[in-house]
């Protein structure tokens, strides 16, 4: 057989992922089997052992997918003129118009990862990119006299995740939750957590620390 070119290897990648989190976010990743995501992506067992050899490895690469996606949001993010809006929008981007089924796979792996050994390593290695990566976008953003917090970067963070996994959580468990009802109280609580700087102020500390 002529092999595939790369395109057309990666468009194949992605979409039995696609059939993959869809199946997890319906069924859970454990009563999901190989062949249910066969049926969802429409191939036989042998095209997706071509590119993953358990559904381990299939959340590994929805789990990296994730990744580089929010990479991108992030940096984003830190270059935003107006970092609290900035701030609002993902949060709406994640908490608003992701699909509620995503947040209940989420949840799902969580739990997963408690019990299986290679997905809790999976479902670790993610969450310690998240905290590394806004502990090191709040730390950049105090040095430059961006925001003032009071508590410790690290904690900031912490605080940060809690609140943030409070919204993952309500949204996928409780069908009447109304995340858009709360999101400005939620941004409220970000900015009294950072303590954000004005623009002039923070032209003036970064000058002190010319």
């Amino acid at each position: 057989m002529p092999r595939l070119k790369p395109d057309v290897q990666r468009a194949r990648r992605e979409h039995i992922l696609d059939a993959a989190q869809q199946c997890f976010a319906r069924t859970g990743f454990h009563r999901t089997s190989i062949n249910d995501i066969c049926k969802a992506a429409g191939v036989s067992p042998g095209a997706v052992y071509v590119y993953f050899d358990s559904k381990e490895a299939l959340m590994a690469g929805i789990s990296e997918r994730d990744r580089a996606e929010f990479a991108e949001r992030l940096a984003a993010l830190a270059t935003a003129p107006d970092f609290m809006e900035a701030l609002r929008q993902l949060g709406e981007q994640y908490f608003l118009e992701e699909p509620v089924d995503t947040h209940r796979m989420c949840i799902d792996i969580g739990l997963e990862a408690t019990r299986n050994p290679r997905i809790g390593e999976i479902h670790q290695r993610f969450d310690r990119f998240i905290v590394e990566s806004f502990e090191t976008l709040f730390q950049n953003m105090k040095n430059e006299g961006r925001i003032a917090p009071v508590l410790d970067i690290p904690t900031v963070v912490k605080v940060f995740m809690v609140i943030s996994d409070g919204m993952f959580w309500r949204r996928a468990v409780d069908p009447n939750f109304d995340p858009q009802a709360v999101m400005a109280a939620v941004v409220h609580l970000v900015a009294e957590l950072l303590k954000p700087v004005s623009v002039s102020g923070a032209t003036s500390a970064a000058a002190k620390t010319a």
